[in-house]
């Protein structure tokens, strides 16, 4: 049997193959055990499955539409690739573009690593399908957009939902703008948050099954239903196919080199949020500071009342001391006979004396004790 259909005929996964083939491929999936080498996670293999079986491809967009298989008349890949062949750049598109009934375009893609720019990115790709009249086309021609992306992580952590669609609408009474632009996200790592409506249509299947990282998995899923036994099918087969297999695993390296990436942005992010509480620490750190040399300044400010107060009364005590000589000189002659008068003025004197050394002493003190605060501010600057 000869796995390898020329890249003409894979629209139509099996319509190379007979029925031998088919039973074939049917026995080896139905006796696969173990990892899967390459899953639909991968954005190649996921290209590649959907490329190839159209069956597959309208089953999906069926259940994510919540669509009929009766509604559906045509789904036609708009972007094909030849599969397997080699590209320059690792960077290269692998979304799908899909017309679905000749009026809808759908833009499937698989996201694994976050590169932090999913809302502008989708919302870009989104525009850029909407944008498609040609000049002289009437408005009204446009054909409505869809664009659903696959993601392995969580778009919105605060707000986590397994299948959500967003639309054009006013923010105040949620009037719809426009059917014509819609954002759908599958969350593939909150498929426990999907609802009775997401099972009823199978979606958390589709889900489980690119999730399905062994072959245990997807014989499980694929038993449940016909368009995912058919994606199962074209998953093993694929697996098997080196040149896909060569680009799976090209693909596989360099969203690893993205997950190296986004590990080092984590991590400068938590050194940028150790150096944030570090300055949030010295911020407090001189906010206690500054409020010590405002409390030690009011101090300041008490001691140099207190020593003017002081000043003014030294100034007080020298007037009335000259005030006494004055009188003692004008007096000379007649307290010669009040000489016990006298000593007891000089007693008196000589405890005013001893209450200025007291002042002074005090006054030295003060000084000490200002050089020491101004020391201990200089000490707290250079800190």
């Amino acid at each position: 049997m000869n796995l390898n259909q020329n890249n003409d005929k894979q629209t139509n996964f099996q319509s190379g193959m007979s029925q031998s083939d088919r039973s074939v491929i049917d026995m080896a999936l139905q006796n696969a055990h173990g990892k899967i080498p390459y899953g639909m996670t991968n954005d190649y293999m996921f290209r590649a499955v959907l490329q190839s079986n159209n069956k597959a491809l309208r089953g999906l967009i069926c259940s994510l539409l919540h669509l009929t298989e009766k509604e559906v008349f045509s789904v036609e890949i708009t972007n094909p690739i030849i599969l397997g062949e080699s590209v320059e750049s690792k960077e290269v598109r692998l979304d799908i573009n899909v017309l679905l009934n000749n009026r809808t375009m759908i833009n499937l893609e698989m996201q694994v690593a976050n590169q932090l720019n999913w809302q502008n990115r989708s919302v870009v790709y989104l525009c850029r399908s909407y944008d498609s009249l040609n000049h002289g086309q009437d408005y009204d021609e446009a054909n409505s957009v869809i664009h659903i992306g696959f993601l392995d992580y969580t778009l919105f952590r605060s707000r986590p939902e397994f299948y959500a669609s967003y639309k054009l609408i006013n923010v105040k009474n949620y009037q719809k703008y426009s059917d014509n632009i819609t954002l759908n996200v599958v969350d593939l790592t909150r498929i426990d948050l999907a609802t009775e409506e997401d099972k009823v249509y199978h979606i958390d299947g589709w889900a489980k099954l690119l999730k399905a990282t062994t072959w245990e998995e997807v014989n499980m899923l694929a038993a449940k239903d016909e368009n995912m036994r058919e994606a199962s099918k074209s998953i093993f087969v694929y697996n098997t196919e080196e040149q896909i297999r060569k680009m799976c695993r090209d693909r596989e390296e360099y969203y690893q080199d993205l997950r190296n990436y986004e590990r080092a942005v984590a991590d400068r992010d938590l050194s940028i949020a150790s150096y944030q509480k570090a300055i949030s620490d010295r911020d407090r750190s001189i906010a206690s500071y500054e409020k010590v040399l405002s409390d030690r300044d009011r101090s300041i400010a008490s001691y140099e009342k207190v020593l003017s107060d002081r000043d003014r009364s030294i100034a007080s005590y020298k007037k009335v001391l000259s005030d006494r000589d004055r009188s003692i000189a004008s007096y000379e002659k007649v307290l010669s006979n009040r000489d016990r008068s006298i000593e007891s003025y000089q007693k008196a004197i000589s405890d005013r004396d001893q209450s200025i050394a007291n002042y002074e002493k005090s006054i030295l003190e003060k000084d000490t004790q200002i050089q020491q605060l101004h020391a201990e501010i200089e000490k707290l600057k250079t800190q």
